[in-house]
């Protein structure tokens, strides 16, 4: 069993988080970069910098949105969660996403520690019951939660407005009966009525001075991102207000009713449960718990961690107001956000991602294209949305593939790892210290550390976008570098020290390159470190150029990355341009086509069949043997296999 990571003093220990995805669909390619990828990208070049460094994520799976789908799927919130837990967890790992912990809110450490945190904001006076209208579901004698209500956006006049949220305008600041036209979302006939009910709120407004002050330090220090600040800012100018913690569901954290004294709260708070805004941000804590009982070491100790976490711009005010509002409540001392990386959105072909109408790629569809993730990875990673909206287009995604990563890193690699393998070098490296003409050299070694150190001040601010293009500039560095000294066969032959010193800068620039790029290509990167039988180097402040000494041997070339065809663009524009149901009505409609078509041309065989056995006998037709099975025969029964197995639908 693995050691467990945990802060070591005097060093620096990061802490990263990653937004908690709804258990309840699928993510797509603007969730996954928005805040899984993202994350683990800074969790693996903080770890290739030796720092004690833990990445925490999981499902977020308490809430109406749990049970609004359940109902939907008529299953448990339960046995949902058990579903699309497992779902999302197949798709980052197909994306290599490496969690030190994919855990999920559904837990007893969650109920625990959201109790305890509760239990000391109820006893410093951080809350306060209230009475308010809420809409009711005569129908189902329930009240409806936020999510259960849909209606047109009083701010934006968004049709499709949810009770919580506005996905147009982003606003959070209204109640669901402020929507107009309301209606029931599990059944739409249905319109919800006013009743009274009481909650326990949040006091953020007695909050907000002790709010502003970790803002203003925690946002200078830790360079929050610029969407981040100007989020929060607004939050603040327009003053917080009391906020309701809980809700009238049956999904989720109970409220703790040893709090209360009176017992006409005790049995109005025994049906109720935490509002998922409160304890969501919770989740990293209670996920950290199931990973090491010594979790404290990462939560309550300011001084020595550093916590980054990942999120879209839709949940900053969660995390930058709302979770720091309640650990400042609790009079503990907690580890606080430091560094703050929140996205804009990614598009999709000029239009939008979304999970809950299905429209876009899907984590699960991108491994059905068959381009490994590493690809996928560059080219979200080479547009992550950090300043502001960007777009999925297939065509950059072939170019990405085609001019970058084939032509420039995987070119460079395999051209030096090939000519060490040949008949010049046996794959050995050659002593690359007897060349004495080493102007060259050093201005190829001061060109590659000017941009290690960019890679470096990119990384350490979370330009993660700049440092892609940056640690492909080293890359094609090397190709220069190749280009300048007429790296071949030739060369070795006429000026063999030389030859021996370009190869040995070449090879020292590979590994640093495995280096520079593990955080985002870590597949690549483990390929790259295989074919030089290396191990793995710590990303250095500055590079030497001879961590792999003369007489090591090497691995055999392998093609890093392969051609895809430019035809491919149409093809997969027009298979993932629908919604979900539209691609599955398609492929329905396709498959029952080609099934159809299979079926007549079975039927026009068997016509042939007939004829050309007319006047034999049974004997006859029994010594002659089975009909071969002709190219139209074997079409025809190939087609209609074809077609049962496409109109099979998977059962998940």
């Amino acid at each position: 069993m693995p050691e467990k990571i945990l802060p070591r003093k005097g060093e620096r220990n990061i802490l990263i988080t990653s937004a908690l995805p709804y258990v309840n669909n699928v993510p797509h390619l603007g969730n996954i970069i928005g805040s899984v990828l993202s994350a683990d990208v800074c969790s693996r070049y903080h770890k290739a910098r030796n720092r004690p460094t833990l990445f925490i994520c999981g499902t977020d799976e308490y809430g109406t949105a749990t049970e609004t789908k359940a109902l939907e799927e008529g299953v448990s919130p339960r046995e949902l969660c058990d579903k699309y837990a497992k779902v999302h967890a197949e798709i980052y790992e197909w994306f290599n996403i490496g969690f030190d912990i994919f855990g999920r809110t559904s837990t007893p450490q969650q109920e625990v520690i959201t109790q305890d945190i509760f239990r000391k904001l109820y006893k410093n006076g951080y809350t306060i019951q209230r009475t308010s209208r809420q809409p009711y579901c005569e129908k189902h004698q329930a009240f409806l939660a936020d999510r259960y209500i849909e209606g047109t956006c009083p701010k934006c006049g968004y049709e499709d407005a949810r009770g919580d949220q506005c996905d147009k305008c982003g606003s959070v600041d209204y109640e669901p009966l402020d929507l107009k036209d309301a209606r029931c979302k599990v059944d739409p006939e249905v319109r919800p009525v006013a009743r009274d009910t009481k909650h326990i709120h949040l006091c953020l407004d007695k909050l907000q001075p002790s709010i502003e002050e970790f803002v203003k330090r925690s946002a200078d220090k830790g360079g929050w991102s610029r969407n981040g600040r100007i989020i929060t800012e607004s939050w603040l100018k327009q003053g917080l207000r009391d906020r309701g913690i809980t809700r009238d569901l049956k999904w989720g954290v109970p409220v703790p009713l040893d709090v209360f004294t009176s017992e006409e709260d005790k049995e109005v708070y025994k049906s109720k449960v935490f509002y998922v805004w409160f304890d969501a941000c919770i989740g990293y804590v209670s996920i950290t718990h199931c990973y090491t009982d010594d979790w404290e070491k990462w939560w309550k100790d300011p001084e020595n961690v550093e916590l980054y976490q990942f999120i879209g711009k839709d949940n900053v005010p969660f995390h930058s107001v709302i979770f720091p509002g309640c650990q400042i409540g609790t009079k503990e001392n907690w580890t606080q956000l430091h560094h703050l990386s929140s996205t804009e959105y990614l598009n999709y072909e000029n239009g939008k991602f979304s999970k809950s109408r299905g429209v876009g790629v899907f984590g699960n569809n991108a491994k059905d294209t068959g381009v490994p993730p590493d690809v996928w990875r560059y080219y979200l990673l080479k547009n992550r949305p950090e300043t502001g909206d960007t777009q999925f287009e297939w065509k950059f995604f072939i170019e990405n593939n085609n001019s970058e990563l084939l032509n420039k890193l995987g070119n460079f690699v395999n051209r030096v790892i090939k000519l060490v393998n040949s008949k010049i070098y046996n794959s050995v490296i050659p002593d690359y210290t007897k060349y004495t003409d080493s102007e060259i050299f050093s201005k190829a070694k001061e060109e590659v550390n000017t941009l290690l150190k960019q890679y470096i001040e990119d990384m350490e601010t979370v330009n993660l976008r700049a440092g892609i293009v940056t640690a492909m500039l080293i890359a094609q560095a090397g190709n220069n570098f190749l280009q300048s000294n007429g790296f071949d066969n030739k060369l070795a032959a006429n000026e063999p020290e030389k030859a021996a010193a370009v190869t040995g800068i070449a090879i020292n620039l590979i590994l640093l390159c495995a280096s520079v790029f593990a955080p985002y290509l870590p597949a690549t990167s483990q390929s790259i470190l295989d074919q030089l039988q290396s191990p793995f180097l710590f990303i250095p402040d500055v590079w030497t150029a001879d961590d792999i000494k003369p007489g090591h041997t090497i691995g055999r070339a392998k093609y890093l990355f392969s051609l895809i065809d430019p035809k491919k663009e149409d093809e997969w524009r027009a298979l993932f341009g629908g919604t979900q149901a539209e691609r599955l009505k398609k492929e329905e409609e396709a498959a029952k086509a080609a099934a159809k078509k299979a079926a007549a041309k079975a039927k026009k065989v068997e016509k042939k069949t007939k004829k050309s056995t007319e006047g034999k006998s049974v004997e006859a037709t029994a010594v002659d043997g089975a009909l071969p099975i002709s190219d139209e025969n074997k079409e025809a029964v190939d087609s209609v296999t074809d077609g049962v197995q496409q109109v099979t639908l998977p059962t998940s």
